[in-house]
């Protein structure tokens, strides 16, 4: 057993790259977490991490006993979920990935977590593609088709676009009624935080070789920034549509160039195939599929 809590002690700093972190999560002390880590080293005969003032970082060691820790966890996780079956109860840690799309999952989210509170919501909002498997995630929310044969799909709905700004700001600087028109306007941008690229607006063109002229004048890697930027009348932006169906409903901010738009996003949810489906993971799924789709308009 004290192998056991040691493995469970091990993958949470690994997971966190804290001790103080681990520490919290754990519900034991940051000295406690040390010594455990310490003793599980000794035991081994390896350096697990590298330690400094600043960071803790895996060691080539750490590494391979996190993959082969984390899979004999599961394993000890699926017996205790078969072994719980009878009972049916949704209960447990919860590891989910989401992309940053707080509009459009905050409300279904917290209506889980009064639903069903002996789920424990474990959730982690980033746009890197995150390895499933490898990094021990029970299910991944992500946009377009998936391609990883090690992972089950369930298909959550489509959104649109929409090139959009406040009235106010289009009245000043006029409303562009084709692509070319953006080259005289601010336009405010998003940058991808996994790999620096800019999102490409998804303009029709008329011809493929000749790109529109679209200023720079403004670039960010959160999508709020934008919404209260085109609120606040400082330009035009591309968002998806359930980031800003409140404004447009209420007009505090307008959709331009609709006709030129010509690509949809979709969402999947995502998680490891093979394995038995833990009643926590089945009525997530369940739940999200009923509420994001709803709120998708799909």
């Amino acid at each position: 057993m004290d192998s056991l809590s040691g493995f469970v002690v091990f993958n949470r700093v690994a997971e966190t790259r804290s001790f103080v972190a681990a520490g919290q999560s754990l519900g034991i002390t940051a000295s406690a977490v040390g010594k455990r880590v310490a003793r599980l080293e000794s035991r081994l005969g390896v350096r697990l991490f590298h330690r400094s003032t600043r960071s803790i970082t895996l060691t080539a060691e750490g590494t391979m006993f996190l993959e082969r820790s984390r899979r004999i966890l599961a394993e000890i996780e699926a017996t205790e979920q078969e072994l719980s079956q009878a009972s049916e109860t949704p209960r447990g840690r919860l590891r989910v990935s989401m992309p940053q799309v707080t509009r459009l999952v905050m409300p279904a989210l917290a209506e889980f977590m009064a639903l069903y509170p002996q789920v424990e919501l474990d959730l982690d909002f980033s746009d890197r593609m995150v390895d499933i498997v490898g990094e021990g995630f029970d299910v991944v929310m992500r946009g377009g088709q998936p391609v990883d044969s090690r992972l089950s799909a369930k298909f959550l709905g489509h959104f649109q676009h929409r090139l959009v700004a406040s009235p106010e700001y289009l009245r000043e600087r006029g409303t562009p009624l084709h692509p070319r028109d953006l080259a005289a306007h601010t336009c405010l941008h998003y940058r991808f935080p996994s790999n620096g690229k800019l999102e490409t607006w998804p303009l029709r063109q008329e011809h493929p070789e000749q790109a529109y002229d679209i200023p720079i004048s403004m670039v960010c890697n959160h999508v709020e920034t934008r919404v209260c930027f085109a609120l606040n009348h400082r330009g035009i932006t591309c968002l998806p549509d359930f980031n800003v169906g409140r404004e447009l409903a209420n007009g505090s901010l307008v959709s331009v160039l609709d006709d030129f738009m010509e690509r949809r996003g979709s969402f999947y949810l995502l998680w490891p195939s093979g394995r038995q489906m833990p009643p926590k993971l089945r009525v997530f799924i369940d739940f999200m599929l009923e509420r994001v789709f709803n709120r998708t308009g799909n």
